[in-house]
């Protein structure tokens, strides 16, 4: 064991936030530590530092566990120093050793006879050698590159960047420090998808053990082994990543009500059984019996599944025009940085749109000119009838800290009474006295939930929301993805949370070469879309046509809609047809013949693949489906034929593959 509580209750003033919870941390857990906002999972992380001391039991610590904990009280700190010698912090021993190297060096041009400092300087760059000393410039521009830094970037003063890559510094700093547990409070809040999937795979291959909290149900079934639950004050462990955490406590839910169900109804009989007969001689004795084994009874209690339920209702005033707004010839740069160069764009009515891609390339910046608080070259035109309400990022810190949270409200501009207004507030969990509580003792979860709660209030028919789910625990998110989806209004929003936007997206943008490309479909075929362009790129390479462009993303239709949109989006890439026959030349039919067989074949492959695919997405979202989560022989079922959905789907791309090639190799001999 590295790190662990036994027997550990923990009390913050009047609140309890575990009672009697023991859990070992051992050697390669990698562990989701989760929770409803508010439950404590960053309080227990500060008890497994040491930061707060346990009101009963202990946290015990290896005497050589190194400790690593990541959390957003550490932008306190500032510097003048570049962000590579911040990260370079990490190498405090290598970086002594490189002094005292340096130190050995120039006395020993000026004493080279000197043994004994000959020795010194030997030991020492043999104990820079042992700790890979040599290494760690190279080490640390790898890890800060992962994280989104360019080259330019590695030189400036750290105290120039905003507090998102200020963690993101602190971040490598922390990774290249290597400890033996990792600590990492909501790593992926101030990280862009690419960064995201970096870190990702480091963390996969990392020696150490690592406990995360977050909220990104991709990110954690991609990377833990253990879910830990804070819940009720206590702590349930799972063995395995965030679904099977879900299925797991569905049925452990559902065997403890039926263990209740069960001793009511025991307890219940044999209550009868007393009252019947306590009164008569023969059968008292018999009845008293009873009594003492019914008092005795280890009472199995009813599962009220707890939690901070948000109840968003999206409403709508009036219907807009056809056209929400019009982008044209958007010109935008920040200094020599262009992110803009005479793009064009259209958001219609019943668009729900996913601007996704790296940072700085311009995603927020792009929201920011559709909500008009964007200098920008160019035209935006406004349809007929839109009413937007914009949440942005730096909404939360726009709150006004001095106000209470009903007086923010009553200052949002709704023209609610006030009775109405705590009725809202009641929908986000902020009911009686709560709504007189200042902003400034807020969490960012409740701080989240304030500014939500005032971009709704104006009845909008367009929201344009910058990361809405920063702070919102999974429960919330899942929640908003399902108001969102119910609304009748159309979306524009920012999000690096990859479920998030597959639950809520019908269109994805992306910010390429300047321009606005646009992909009508979901971010899971948006995903497939790519996978598939990257693959058959790579098949041309192999077949010596490397050359070609890889096909434009504007303006497709997902491949998986119809067999005719996904052989307009292969177009590009599909092997051509029969190749005219050169003049003067023989033609070599029994090769025609083998090339047209082929050829439907391929096209026979294609179907078939589309049909795999359309069972793969329609079985995802049944394994989805509560009504099938919650009936293990049906979710059984369903699991199996995903599978072999999945296997055949493998299949038949491998098949693909070694055909369009032969379909290449036969074109080439025709031709």
């Amino acid at each position: 064991m590295l790190l662990g509580l036994q027997n550990v209750t923990f009390e913050f003033g009047a609140r309890t936030i575990v009672s009697e919870a023991t859990w070992h941390i051992q050697p390669g857990d990698r562990i989701g530590l989760i929770g409803y906002n508010g439950t404590g999972k960053s309080t227990l992380l500060k008890v497994l530092v040491g930061e707060y001391q346990p009101s009963i039991g202990t946290v015990e610590k290896s005497r050589e566990t190194s400790i690593g904990y990541l959390h957003q009280d550490l932008l306190s700190f500032d510097t003048n120093e570049s962000i590579t010698e911040v990260a370079l912090g990490a190498f405090e021993k290598v970086r002594a050793i490189e002094k005292l190297i340096e130190t050995l060096g120039h006395e020993l041009e000026k004493n080279a006879e000197d043994e004994a400092l000959l020795n010194r300087y030997t030991d020492a760059l043999h104990e820079m050698d042992v700790l890979d000393g040599y290494n760690i410039h190279y080490k640390t521009e790898e890890v800060l590159h992962g994280l989104g830094f360019s080259n330019e970037d590695l030189k400036r003063p750290y105290k120039e960047f905003s507090g998102g890559w200020r963690m993101r510094v602190l971040l490598a700093k922390m990774i290249l420090q290597a400890p033996d547990v990792l600590l990492l409070d909501e790593p992926t809040n101030h990280l862009d998808l690419p960064s995201i999937e970096w870190l990702e795979r480091y963390l996969l291959n990392y020696k150490g053990s690592v406990v995360i909290v977050s909220h990104d149900k991709y990110f954690l079934n991609r990377m833990v082994n253990k879910i830990v639950e804070i819940y009720q004050r206590q702590l349930y462990i799972y063995t395995g990543n965030y679904d099977y955490y879900e299925r797991e406590k569905a049925i452990r839910i559902e065997m403890q009500q039926k263990s209740f169900e069960n001793q009511q109804d025991f307890i219940r009989q044999q209550e009868r059984f007393i009252e019947r007969f306590k009164a008569k001689a023969s059968k008292a004795a018999q009845a008293q019996s009873v009594q003492k084994r019914l008092d005795k009874l280890d009472v199995i209690e009813d599962v009220q599944l707890e939690r901070p339920d948000l109840r968003i209702n999206f409403q709508v005033d009036k219907t807009p025009g056809r056209v929400l707004v019009s982008l044209k010839h958007l010109d935008k740069q920040f200094g020599n940085n262009v992110i803009l160069k005479n793009a064009t764009a259209e958001i219609d009515r019943g668009d729900k749109i996913a601007l996704i891609g790296a940072n700085g390339k311009g995603k927020s910046t792009l929201l920011r000119i559709v909500a008009g608080v964007e200098t920008f070259e160019g035209n935006r035109v406004w349809g007929h009838n839109v009413d937007e309400s914009f949440y942005a990022q730096h909404q939360l810190e726009a709150l006004n800290i001095n106000n209470t949270i009903l007086d923010e409200m009553k200052e949002a501009g709704s023209k609610k009474t006030e009775p109405e207004l705590r009725t809202l507030l009641g929908c986000f969990l902020f009911s009686g006295d709560d709504t007189d509580k200042k902003i400034r003792v807020l969490s960012g979860g409740e701080k989240a939930r304030v500014a939500l709660a005032k971009t709704i209030v104006s009845k909008a028919n367009f929201l344009m929301l910058d990361e809405p789910t920063n702070h919102l625990d999974m429960h919330s998110v899942e929640l908003l993805a399902e108001a969102l989806n119910k609304y009748d209004g159309s979306i524009i929003l920012v999000s690096h949370d990859r479920f998030f936007i597959s639950k809520t997206a019908n269109k994805i943008w992306e910010i390429v070469n300047n321009e606005i490309k646009e992909f009508k479909g979901t971010y899971t075929e948006w995903v497939e879309w790519n996978e598939r362009m990257e693959a058959r790129k790579k098949q041309e390479e192999r077949a010596g046509k490397g050359e070609s462009k890889p096909e434009e993303k504007k303006n497709i239709e997902p491949a998986k809609n119809t067999e005719s949109a996904r052989n307009t989006t292969t177009a590009a890439t599909k092997p051509a047809q029969q190749t005219a026959a050169k003049p003067n030349s023989p033609i070599n039919r029994e090769l025609q013949r083998d090339l047209q067989k082929n050829q439907r074949r391929l096209q026979n492959l294609e179907a078939e693949v589309t049909r795999a695919t359309n069972d793969k997405l329609r079985l995802e979202a049944a394994m989805a489906a509560p009504e099938n989560y919650t009936d293990r022989s049906k979710f059984a079922a369903v699991e199996k034929e995903y599978e072999q959905v999945k296997q055949t789907l493998v299949t038949l791309n491998n098949e693909y593959e070694a055909l369009f090639e032969k379909v290449l190799e036969l074109e080439a001999q025709a031709s």
